[in-house]
């Protein structure tokens, strides 16, 4: 019997020390959020020039690195999938994301969830660097989520290195990365997202005056409270930057369904993912939420989307904050079928007043 017992302890032994490497290695190598910072790289195309009463348009879309389109489902929302079908499928995916943006020709381009480095879900694919590439403006990227191996489920998710991308048709004068409050503890943080806010600055023309653009994308699977802290530093952000005569948008993937979504779009399954809310009352004298209920910016990933199918789930959780001296023309929704992503693109036109 002493054999056996000696056998199993030292299995045992190895397992936890094996355990224990793992942890103290994606530790180290996990995202310092005190030193991480936004990366700028200019481009030949970014040449246009804006300037109080000017228009302005603006996109936002979460394009779930090119692994969510309408044939993937997701293990943290129902389904069962870990990444994308095949690389063929990102590929595809990611053809279709450049090719939306390139013709939807916002002056800027808020983008969530687009893969800094080759990543495991995203078979390797370089996706900020080909949006940077072939749109040939200047951009900023913040990493929100590095982690050199996340070993779960099973088969695990692998090594992840992605983040937030602002594209820009006028020259960014500066960009920052702002860390966000997080709800997760060691040793879950450790191959979790880090959430930020990165805003870019851009100068305008006849004024010391900025126009101060906030590219987010708060907590999704927390108890709520992350994604109240997180609303709550954003909110605080954003009113600091007005009170400093800037002109100010904050839009991304919320997580957090806007005025009127629940109503427009009921949750159908309580015990699958449900977003958060946001309400009018939160919001500072002046300031306003944009966005369009007219069609769904999200879908739910417990399946292959079927648009028709009972078990198919909407959302309303992308739009954005306006300050109180930017008016409002139009918000809509690109309703695309959700081809490319688990999300649609939100395009926004202002006037700076």
């Amino acid at each position: 019997m002493k054999k056996p017992l000696k056998i199993t302890l030292i299995i045992l032994a190895v397992l936890i020390g094996l355990v224990a490497a793992l942890l103290i290695w994606l530790t180290a190598t996990q995202l310092n959020v005190k030193t991480e910072t936004a990366v700028v790289t200019h481009g030949e195309n970014s040449t246009a020039s804006f300037a109080p009463g000017d228009d302005v348009s603006i996109l936002t879309w979460n394009v779930g690195y090119a692994g969510l389109g309408e044939e993937s489902d997701f293990f943290m929302d129902g389904g069962k999938q870990v990444r994308a079908p095949s690389k063929a499928v990102v590929e595809k995916n990611m053809d279709g994301i450049v090719s939306t943006v390139k013709d939807l020709n916002a002056d800027f381009t808020f983008l969530q969830e687009i893969e800094a480095d080759p990543s495991t879900r995203s078979y390797g694919i370089e996706e900020a660097e080909r949006m940077r590439t072939e749109t040939g403006l200047d951009t900023a990227h913040a990493r929100n989520y590095k982690c050199a191996f996340v070993p779960y489920p099973i088969p695990p998710i692998g090594k992840v290195s992605s983040g937030i991308m602002t594209l820009a048709t006028a020259p960014i004068a500066s960009a920052e990365r702002i860390a966000l409050p997080s709800p997760f503890k060691w040793p879950v943080s450790v191959a979790n997202l880090k959430r930020c806010l990165m805003p870019v600055y851009i100068d305008l023309e006849g004024t010391d005056a900025q126009l101060v653009l906030v590219n987010l994308h708060l907590e999704a699977y927390d108890d709520g409270e992350g994604k109240a802290a997180q609303t709550a530093a954003l909110k605080s952000f954003l009113e600091q930057e007005y009170a400093k005569g800037n002109y100010v948008i904050a839009g991304g993937d919320f997580n957090q369904t806007f005025p009127g979504g629940l109503d427009k779009y009921p949750i159908k399954n309580d015990d699958l993912w449900t977003p958060g809310t946001l309400d009018d009352s939160m919001l500072p004298d002046g300031w306003r939420f944009a966005y369009d209920t007219a069609a769904p910016t999200c879908r739910l990933d417990n399946q292959p989307y079927d648009a028709g199918s009972g078990a198919t789930q909407h959302y309303v959780i992308d739009g954005f904050i306006l300050s109180p001296n930017v008016e409002l023309t139009s918000v809509q929704t690109q309703d695309d079928g959700f081809r490319f992503s688990d999300h649609n693109p939100v395009l926004l036109n202002i006037r700076l007043k």
